[in-house]
C-alpha cells in the first residue's frame, strides 16, 4: 500500500511538472506571437506614413521606418532592456539573459527570458515609428537615425523604468505607488513618441507651404491613400498583440479570458474611434474625411491601450469614441499653434495617449486620477525636455533641416538617390 502510495506521489509530481512545462512552453509562444504581431505594426506605420506624404518623399519615409526598426532593436539589446529591466545589475549586449527562466533562475519565470525581450524590443520601435510620421517631408534621414540611436538606447528605456520597471523617478517617487498604471502603454509608448515627436517639430519648423501668408494652414494631401489605409488596418491587427501580448500569460483559464477581452475591448475602441472621427468631420467639413476616420480608429486605439482589460465592451466602444472626436479636435488645434504634423501622429499617440491615461481610474480601482496625471507629467516632461535637448545638438552638429531646393524636389534624391513612383510625378 505504501509503495502504491509513493507511486501516486511520484506520478502526481510529475504530472505537475509536465504541466508546468506546458504552461511556459504555450506561455512562450503566446508572447512570441504577439510580438511578432506588434513587429508587424512597423510595417503599418511605414504603409500609413507612406501613404500621407507626397509622392517625392515615399522612398525617404520607407528608408526611415526600415532603418529605425534596426537601430531600436541593436540598441534595445546593446543597452535598452538592461536600463529598462535591469535595476542595479546593468549589463551590456544582453548579457545577463538566459536561455532557460526556470533552470537557474532565483525565481522561476512563466516564459523564456528571451522572449520578453522580443516583446519589449518592438514596443521600443513603435515608439520611434511614431516619431517619423510627423517629422515627414524636411527633415535630414541620418540626423533622424542619430536621434533614433538616443531615443531607444536611453531616453525611452529610463523612462520605462520607472513605469513599467518599477525604478524610482531619479530616487525621488515610485509612479505604481502613486497609483500610476498604463497597461501596454498608451503614456509609455505612445505618449512618450508623440513627446519626442513635438520636440523635434517644433525646432524643425513647418514644412514650405504649409502655412499661408495670413497663417492659416493649407492641406497637402498624402499620395497614395489606399496605402494608408492599408496601413491602418496592418496596425489594427497588430494592436490585438500590442494589447494582447501585455497579458503576458494565456495558459489558464484566468489569463485565456483576460485576452479574449482585450482583444475584444480593443477591436470595440478602433471602430468607436472610427465611427466617431468620420462624423465628426462629417459635421464639420461636409464631408466624409477618410484620413480623419483613419486617425480616429488609431486614436480608438491609443485610447483602451491604458486599460483594455476591465471596461464592459460598450465602455470601451465609448472610450474609443472619444478618443475619435479628440483627434480632430487635437490635428485642427496643433494647426491653429502652426505646429505641422504631416500625418496627425502627435495628436493621434500625444493627445490620445492623455486621454487614455486618465480615463484608467473610470474602471480600474487600483489606480487614481492623480497618479496618472503625475505620471503622465513624468513621461511627457522627461521625454520632451531630453528629446529636445538630443535634437538641438544635433542640429547644431549636423543639421537637421533639408535645404529649401531639396525640400522642393522631394527629399527622396536627395536623400536616397531614387524615386518611390519614377513613372509619375508629383
Amino acid at each position: 500500500m505504501e509503495n502504491e502510495i509513493l507511486a501516486l506521489s511520484g506520478s502526481l509530481a510529475e504530472s505537475a511538472g509536465s504541466i508546468t512545462e506546458l504552461q511556459y512552453a504555450l506561455d512562450t509562444f503566446y508572447f512570441l506571437v504577439c510580438g511578432a504581431l506588434v513587429m508587424w505594426m512597423a510595417a503599418g506605420f511605414a504603409m500609413l506614413e507612406a501613404g500621407l506624404v507626397r509622392a517625392k518623399n515615399t522612398t525617404e519615409i520607407l528608408t526611415k521606418n526600415v532603418a529605425l526598426y534596426a537601430v531600436a532593436c541593436t540598441m534595445y539589446m546593446v543597452c535598452g532592456y538592461s536600463i529598462m529591466y535591469g535595476g542595479g545589475e546593468f549589463t551590456w549586449f544582453l548579457s545577463g539573459i538566459t536561455g532557460d527562466g526556470v533552470a537557474g533562475a532565483e525565481e522561476a519565470a512563466t516564459y523564456a527570458p528571451s522572449a520578453d525581450f522580443f516583446f519589449q524590443v518592438v514596443f521600443v520601435a513603435t515608439a520611434m515609428s511614431i516619431v517619423s510620421g510627423a517629422v515627414a517631408e524636411r527633415m535630414k534621414l541620418f540626423a533622424f537615425l542619430v536621434f533614433a540611436v538616443v531615443m531607444t538606447g536611453v531616453i525611452y528605456p529610463l523612462e520605462g523604468s520607472w513605469t513599467w520597471g518599477g525604478m524610482p523617478v531619479f530616487g525621488l517617487y515610485t509612479l505604481g505607488d502613486l497609483g500610476f498604471s498604463d497597461f501596454a502603454g498608451s503614456g509609455i509608448v505612445h505618449m512618450a513618441g508623440a513627446a519626442a515627436a513635438l520636440a523635434g517639430v517644433i525646432l524643425l519648423g513647418a514644412r514650405k507651404g504649409k502655412f499661408g501668408a495670413d497663417g492659416k494652414a493649407r492641406a497637402i494631401p498624402g499620395a497614395n491613400l489606399p496605402l494608408a489605409t492599408l496601413g491602418t488596418f496592418i496596425l489594427w491587427l497588430g494592436w490585438y498583440g500590442f494589447n494582447g501580448g501585455s497579458v503576458l500569460a494565456t495558459a489558464s483559464v484566468e489569463s485565456a479570458n483576460s485576452v479574449a477581452v482585450v482583444f475584444m475591448n480593443t477591436n470595440a475602441a478602433a471602430a468607436g474611434g472610427l465611427i466617431a472621427a468620420l462624423i465628426f468631420a462629417r459635421l464639420l467639413f461636409g464631408k466624409a474625411d477618410l484620413t480623419m476616420a483613419l486617425n480616429g480608429a488609431l486614436a480608438g486605439l491609443v485610447a483602451i491601450t491604458a486599460e483594455p482589460s476591465t471596461p464592459t465592451p460598450l465602455l470601451a466602444t465609448a472610450f474609443g469614441a472619444a478618443g475619435g472626436l479628440l483627434v480632430v479636435v487635437s490635428i485642427l488645434a496643433l494647426d491653429k499653434l502652426k505646429i505641422d504634423d504631416p500625418v496627425g501622429a502627435i495628436s493621434v499617440h500625444g493627445t490620445v495617449g492623455l486621454l487614455g491615461l486618465l480615463l484608467v481610474p473610470l474602471t480600474n480601482d487600483a489606480s487614481s486620477f492623480s497618479g496618472q496625471l503625475i505620471g503622465a507629467a513624468t513621461i511627457f516632461g522627461w521625454v520632451f525636455v531630453a528629446s529636445f535637448v538630443t535634437w538641438f545638438i544635433i542640429k547644431k552638429i549636423m543639421g537637421i533641416r533639408v535645404s529649401e531646393e531639396e525640400e522642393a524636389d522631394g527629399v527622396d534624391m536627395s536623400e536616397c538617390g531614387m524615386e518611390a513612383y519614377p513613372e509619375f510625378t508629383n
